[in-house]
């Protein structure tokens, strides 16, 4: 039976130069990525130079991220209705503007106010990016350059940390945000002259503006209350009371999805088991990757005494895991299915985070998280391929915007809570916060690991050979 989507647009027909607008958008993601990471390596000099304490350093990542995720599903809905060409020129040119800000910053207001900003751009730029990806790839392509961008994803945030520390420790820790200037201005050229030109809209409708504002104080408002637990306890009256604000805000948000007219996404979407699976396991592997990070870099720099170019240095192991990881995820997930794949890679990357969290030293710690760098990078690409591997290309900026939306917020989550449990570590008085944290990330891989078992959708009988 011929596909019914091969008649329709020319979107269908193999757009000759789509891996070099991959290869284009991939550096841009790229970019998105590393500036959460790069950052971390650097908060101890941020911290330093800027008089900043626990909580500010957490905002600077937190923030960026915050704003990012609760601003991606408007971003996704943008790139379906203006088009996703127009979005990612507009978001490459703002991010860049917003770095520029942000390596200016001489106070701590500042560099979270330009922080936000880069967020606000990510969220313009990433799902529309995906987008054209979904769009520009079918069939197999499609899952091969799914593969390419999930690893990019991955493997950059490990990355981030080794450029994070060559910046901080040479030119300063300002120049982990000015490289992104000439980086964009050479992207924007290079994208605005090879990117297709914008087709007539498919989809009409407005910005649910109402719906993005709810979404993204739900997220704020629990994240504020997981940093402030490290400091005021986790059980008073004031943690459970944000914890219950932000959970009211969530059922609002739930409420304007169902009544409003044109939603910023479809609430039973998530229901659908691929999808169910895919944001889980999103949220989950980017909330243990912040992890990682986090708690590695001060770990490294603040307990083992290391500097900020040696730290970065011995983060290399965790990028090539990473990438080996998501490359062999990519590989095989079309034989493997979901299920099988995405609970290996948790238990693998619980199984990497249980040795920080037993075992002291920096040569323990650099094998553990390089093991659960692994197990994250397969579960980054069993993740995007399970919630978008089969959607419809009208409906791929929202679907997109979805994915990247729990990407982001697993990143804020996770940034505080591992803030909060290690918060004494930070402070340099109690190095046993580092070891809960750890614990902490491995038990949640292994409880998820449970949910994706339980939830995901069974693998795809292989076709059988035709017979007549």
């Amino acid at each position: 039976m011929a596909d019914p989507l091969a008649a329709e647009t020319p979107a269908q027909a193999p757009h000759p130069g789509r891996w070099k607008i991959l290869a284009l958008v991939g550096v841009a993601q790229l970019m998105l990525i590393l500036d959460v990471t790069v950052v971390a390596i650097a908060l101890p000099s941020i911290g330093a130079d800027l008089g900043q304490g626990r909580e500010t350093l957490t905002w600077v990542v937190s923030g960026y991220t915050l704003a990012f995720g609760g601003l991606l599903l408007l971003g996704g809905r943008a790139a379906d209705l203006f088009g996703a060409r127009r979005l990612v020129l507009a978001g490459v040119l703002l991010f860049t503007l917003a770095s520029l800000a942000a390596g200016l910053a001489a106070t701590g207001p500042v560099l979270l106010g330009a922080r936000v900003a880069q967020g606000l751009s990510a969220a313009l730029l990433s799902p529309a990016a995906l987008s054209l990806v979904v769009t520009l790839f079918e069939g197999e392509e499609r899952n091969k350059a799914l593969g390419i961008w999930s690893s990019l994803g991955g493997s950059g945030a490990a990355l981030g940390v080794l450029l994070g520390g060559l910046l901080t420790a040479g030119a300063g820790w300002p120049w982990v945000f000015f490289v992104n200037v000439p980086v964009g201005v050479v992207l924007l050229v290079a994208l605005a002259l090879r990117l297709p030109k914008p087709q007539p809209a498919a989809a009409r409708g407005t910005l649910d503006v109402l719906g993005a504002v709810l979404v993204t104080a739900a997220t704020g408002t629990l994240t504020f209350s997981l940093v402030r637990a490290g400091d005021k306890g986790w059980l008073t009256v004031s943690t459970l009371g944000l914890v219950l604000a932000a959970a009211v805000l969530y059922a609002l948000f739930v409420w304007r999805q169902k009544s409003a007219a044109a939603p910023l996404m479809d609430i039973g979407l998530l229901t659908r088991r691929p999808v169910a699976t895919g944001t889980l396991l999103i949220l989950v592997a980017t909330a243990l990757m912040i992890t990682v990070f986090f708690l590695g870099t001060f770990y490294l720099q603040d307990v083992r005494g290391h500097n900020a170019l040696t730290t970065g240095l011995l983060f290399l192991p965790v990028a090539a895991a990473t990438m080996v990881g998501a490359n062999a995820a990519g590989r095989v997930i079309g034989r493997t299915g979901p299920r099988a794949l995405g609970s290996i890679g948790l238990l693998l990357a619980a199984l990497g985070m249980a040795v920080p969290a037993l075992w002291d030293g920096t040569a323990l710690m650099v094998v553990g998280v390089a093991l659960a760098a692994a197990g994250t990078g397969v579960v980054f690409v069993v993740a995007s391929a399970t919630a978008l591997g089969q959607v419809e290309p009208h409906e791929a900026g929202l679907a997109s915007g979805i994915v990247s939306t729990f990407h982001e917020f697993g990143a804020s989550l996770g940034a505080a809570v591992v803030s909060s449990m290690a918060a004494a570590g930070i402070a340099g008085t109690d190095a046993s916060g580092f070891s809960r944290g750890f614990a902490a990330g491995a038990l949640a891989a292994v409880v998820s690991a449970a949910l994706v078992l339980l939830i995901a959708p069974a693998p795809r009988p292989q076709s059988a050979p035709a017979t007549s």
